[in-house]
């Protein structure tokens, strides 16, 4: 069965200063800078166009995105997170609380749009879930135990339990094989119930979000829901450092050779 249409609007956060790749959003990616490369890659989903909006902190990434026909909008440059960001946008642009957005990080040129609307919709199936998300399974015993790989663990309606860099759920009595049914990687995509995303920074930090450094944890901390997609295809990575800059690169050019 195919997924049920659903409108919802894509929000893209796209801060211009950046630790390990300064200006990253304006990384140009087969002559195309890398946030608009991300817009592009979302409107290139089949059936019904959600409508995509860029948030970004500098006017060098709104002029940029304007000269590819993208919509953005600037938005302050002191958010703390990107999820304050998007809760401005999603005031700038006068969006209803009952509206879904989808969260899609501006150093994704590689993310796959059907991903995108599973997650829409499976939030607008689910009323008790005020967010949703994505996973996959993990198939490898070293990214079971990497930190760096966030796990997570569902109820019976598909509901987030807990997020952790920890290996979970545990396998105790064969802690170096991979438990069984295979545990799942936690996909970075959100959609959110704008209401909800208009309330989220304004709720406390939770112990366990400070702990684990997972924002998502407040989430749950609070009471909230979120439910899960899973997801049979892993995403094509993100771009995080000059050599994930320079493997992309790569890639688009063999896709579309000069």
């Amino acid at each position: 069965m195919g997924v049920l249409a659903v409108t919802f609007t894509v929000l893209i956060p796209a801060r211009l200063s950046s630790t390990r790749l300064p200006n990253k959003p304006l990384a140009d990616l087969a002559g195309v800078p890398m946030v608009v490369r991300v817009a592009q890659r979302v409107l290139s989903m089949t059936g019904a166009k959600p409508r995509v909006v860029v948030a970004g902190d500098h006017p060098s990434i709104i002029a940029a995105c304007q000269l590819h026909g993208v919509d953005a909008l600037l938005t302050r440059a002191d958010h703390r997170s990107g999820s304050d960001r998007l809760a401005q946008a999603c005031t700038l642009l006068k969006l209803a609380d009952h509206e879904i957005v989808v969260n899609v990080q501006g150093d994704e040129p590689l993310i796959d749009p059907a991903l995108l609307s599973a997650v829409a919709c499976l939030l607008k199936k689910t009323p008790l879930a005020q967010m949703s998300t994505a996973a996959v399974a993990i198939d490898s015993v070293a990214d079971f135990h990497n930190p760096n790989v966030v796990k997570v663990v569902l109820d019976a309606q598909q509901m987030g339990l807990y997020f952790s860099r920890a290996p979970i759920a545990y396998p105790r009595d064969s802690p170096q094989a991979l438990p069984s049914p295979a545990p799942l990687r936690h996909i970075g995509i959100y959609g959110y119930r704008v209401g909800f995303l208009k309330q989220f920074p304004t709720l406390a930090q939770s112990p366990l979000e400070l702990t684990e450094s997972l924002e998502q944890l407040r989430v749950l901390w609070h009471g909230y829901r979120i439910v899960v997609h899973v997801t049979e295809h892993a995403p094509g990575a993100g771009v995080d450092t000059p050599e994930d800059l320079e493997r992309v690169r790569q890639l688009l050019t063999m896709v579309n050779p000069t």
